[in-house]
């Protein structure tokens, strides 16, 4: 199948109006030309799949409200639809383990762990290809053989390591942190203020954080899986994270930081929704800034999916590269920091996880190795061939 009359943003440039092939999966020919027998999508543009390598979306999905649980299969279900609508192909579901979670509540090693096999037992039916990242806290010391045995059996396929203890980090801020808590829990500020204080007087010694994250580093790096530190705050932080082994810094709180990780080697992740929105909802470090300087790399869903492509729209009005250097930041760049070799791109060869967005900015078709995985009917597409959805499997989520 040819996709023709489009705009293709390439690694490097964009192709005005030419015409992609769509054969058994991949992307096998690219036409600098429109070609006749083919699906017209004048004034479209042609994006490699979104790759979101950090979306804490699924815990939300479980939990819309407080205390309010969904089935699994229903949040799953529902995840993976708007994930392909956002243009979105493969996806990193950021789960947390979380040392102040009681049994079986939201972050406790049992359920995310209940959530990890759920995914993985529901991955052949799913219409985005689903990952695992782990977000492991670094003081939870007794689920470090449990993070082992995930590694071990290929149930994890990303980590991230943060300390979410108050006073540091994400949470440098504690008056800032006081208040989030008192308005996101409908608690008073002086019952918040406890709440953080009762916190801090539980931290686990620095010595101890030390010694977790280089045991966790070693599991990372015998197991062949990507580590990302998360909440840089201080040019010392990130400078032990690139000591330990992380290639990715995730969410830098401050300028100092993103620059001293990028220094070492370090991509740069960030939130689409602060880059859509032009700031962070929690005061740190905007993404917009991180780019003008030259230190973004990556954009994370985080929160929200359809912010990705806004975000890259966004972005692209001050890239150097202009939009194929803005579209590299959800697509090239994530491929090359977690090792997908075979997709990222709009080249011969790769994977054909290709997003189509119309003339008003909207997500027309999303295609993964060629099948569509989401339309919004306003193409005239073949019923059968290589865009066929696979009927099947989509009834079953």
């Amino acid at each position: 199948m040819w996709l023709s009359d489009i705009s293709i943003v390439l690694p490097d440039r964009l192709i005005q109006n030419g015409a992609v092939r769509v054969q058994d999966g991949l992307i096998a020919e690219i036409s600098e030309r429109p070609v006749k027998d083919s699906v017209r999508a004048p004034r479209h543009r042609l994006f490699p799949g979104f790759i979101d390598m950090h979306g804490d979306m699924i815990e939300l999905e479980l939990e819309p409200r407080p205390r309010v649980d969904f089935p699994m299969e229903v949040a799953i279900g529902h995840l993976d639809a708007r994930l392909a609508a956002s243009g979105v192909t493969t996806a990193y579901a950021g789960v947390s383990f979380s040392r102040t979670a009681k049994d079986n509540e939201r972050r406790s090693f049992e359920h995310t762990s209940q959530i990890i096999r759920a995914l993985k037992d529901n991955i052949e039916r799913l219409r985005v290809d689903h990952r695992i990242h782990a977000r492991f806290d670094v003081t939870y010391t007794d689920a470090i053989a449990a993070l082992d045995g995930l590694l071990s059996s290929g149930a994890v396929d990303l980590v991230s390591v943060m300390d979410h203890t108050p006073g540091q980090g994400q949470y440098r801020d504690l008056e800032k942190l006081i208040a989030y808590r008192s308005h996101g829990q409908g608690v008073s500020m002086e019952e918040a203020r406890v709440q953080i204080e009762e916190r801090i007087a539980a931290s686990v010694p620095a010595d101890q954080v030390l010694d977790n994250l280089e045991r966790v580093s070693r599991l990372c790096q015998s197991h062949g899986v990507a580590m990302a530190s998360h909440d840089d705050d201080t040019v010392a932080k990130a400078n032990l994270m690139a000591d330990i082994g992380a290639v990715i810094s995730e969410f830098p709180v401050t300028i100092e930081a993103a620059e001293a990780a990028a220094a070492r080697g370090l991509m740069i992740a960030m939130g689409a929704p602060n880059a859509m929105r032009g700031q962070s909802y929690s005061g740190n470090l905007s993404a917009r800034d991180a780019h003008a300087a030259g230190l973004l790399s990556i954009l994370a869903a985080d929160y929200h999916p359809a912010s990705i492509l806004p975000a890259i729209m966004a972005l692209a009005e001050q890239d150097p590269n202009g939009l194929a250097g803005a579209a590299r930041l959800a697509t090239a760049n994530p491929a090359k920091a977690l090792g997908l070799t075979d997709r990222g791109d709009i080249t011969v060869g790769k994977r054909a996880d290709l997003v189509l967005i119309d003339p008003d900015g909207h997500v027309a078709l999303t295609l993964r190795q060629g099948k569509k995985i989401y339309a919004n009917g306003t193409l005239d597409l073949p019923s059968k061939g290589p865009v066929e959805i696979v009927k099947e499997n989509l009834q079953n989520v």
